[in-house]
C-alpha cells in the first residue's frame, strides 16, 4: 500500500478548547485566516476523517471525500455522503486500504473523540491553531487528557510529535498556527 499521512487540525482556546459546553464552535474560534489556511490543506488531502456530529454540522459543497466516525456503523460502509467507519467494528489499517488504495494524505479536524482515536493511529502532523487570548469556561478540550495541568502542546509531545516554529496566522487576533510533526519522520 502507498503512504497514507495523517494530519490534525484543530484551532482552540488558550484553555485548549475547540468548542463551548453545548459542543458548539463559539465566535472566539472563527477566524477567517485560519478558515483559508484550513480550506487550502483540506485541498491537499484525499479524505477528510471527522465524527458523526461534525459531519452533521458542517455542509460539504467541495464534495470533498469523506470517512465518517459513527458507532451506527457496521465496520466500513459506503453510504452517498461518504465511507462511514465504525473503528470498534473494523480497524483503520484495513478501513484506509479500501478508501485510499493508493494513499494519500488524511485530514483529521475532529472532534474531540476523533482526535484522541487518532492519538493512537498516530499524526504524521497535527496542525494547532491556537486562538490567543481566548478563553471558552465549561468547554470542550482538544484532547480528553487536556486540563489546567495538560497543555495539548504536552500530549502532542508526549505522543511522538516535535513543534515546528510557531506562525501568526493573523496578527490582529493573534491567530497563531504552531505544526507539530512526527519525531521519527523528516520534516
Amino acid at each position: 500500500m502507498s503512504k497514507v499521512e495523517i494530519h490534525g487540525y484543530a484551532i482552540v482556546s488558550d484553555n485548549d478548547c475547540i468548542a463551548d459546553a453545548s459542543g458548539q464552535t463559539p465566535d472566539v474560534l472563527r477566524n477567517d485566516s485560519d478558515w483559508a489556511y484550513f480550506q487550502a490543506e483540506l485541498n491537499k488531502s484525499a479524505v477528510t476523517v471527522l465524527g458523526r456530529l461534525g459531519h452533521e454540522a458542517n455542509p460539504n459543497p467541495k464534495g470533498r471525500l469523506r470517512m465518517i466516525l459513527s458507532s451506527s456503523s457496521t465496520g466500513l460502509e459506503r453510504r452517498a455522503d461518504g465511507w462511514w467507519w465504525n473503528p470498534e467494528r473494523q480497524p483503520w489499517t484495513e478501513s484506509i486500504r479500501t478508501v485510499l488504495p493508493d494513499g494519500g494524505r488524511v485530514a483529521v479536524p475532529g472532534g474531540r473523540q476523533v482526535f484522541d482515536l487518532f492519538l493512537g493511529i498516530g499524526y504524521d502532523a497535527f496542525h494547532l491553531t491556537r486562538a490567543e487570548g481566548t478563553y471558552i469556561p465549561h468547554g470542550v478540550p482538544v484532547f480528553s487528557s487536556c486540563d489546567d495541568n495538560t497543555r495539548a502542546e504536552t500530549i502532542l509531545s508526549a505522543h511522538g510529535l516535535n513543534p515546528d516554529l510557531r506562525q501568526v496566522l493573523d496578527p490582529v487576533g493573534p491567530v497563531s498556527l504552531t505544526i507539530w510533526r512526527n519525531a521519527s519522520q523528516d520534516s
